[in-house]
């Protein structure tokens, strides 16, 4: 991270949908616009699997942001750092 002027931090945070899937014992979860690109993982709970894909998917866009390749347009970027809560 990056400090900027008066204390401020320069954090970006990128927002997608996944999709979560029962798959035989196990959940999958993928981002649809990102699992060509390895964005796709399961778990044995939802919540593990919702974890893995937050996981993955940060790796993911680490590596095409490193590579100065662009990101899908159906990916929200915003300015400030966020906190999601999924419930379910």
């Amino acid at each position: 991270m990056i400090q900027k002027l008066r204390g401020e931090i320069d954090v970006k945070s990128y927002v997608f949908p996944v999709v979560l899937e029962p798959d035989e014992d196990v959940w999958r979860v993928y981002v649809p616009d990102l699992e060509s690109r390895g964005a796709a993982t399961w778990g044995a709970t939802k919540e593990e699997a919702l974890k893995n894909i937050q996981e993955v998917a940060q790796m993911v866009v680490e590596e095409l942001l490193e590579d100065g390749e662009s990101l899908p347009g159906t990916i929200t970027v915003l300015n400030q750092p966020t906190v999601t809560v999924n419930v379910g």
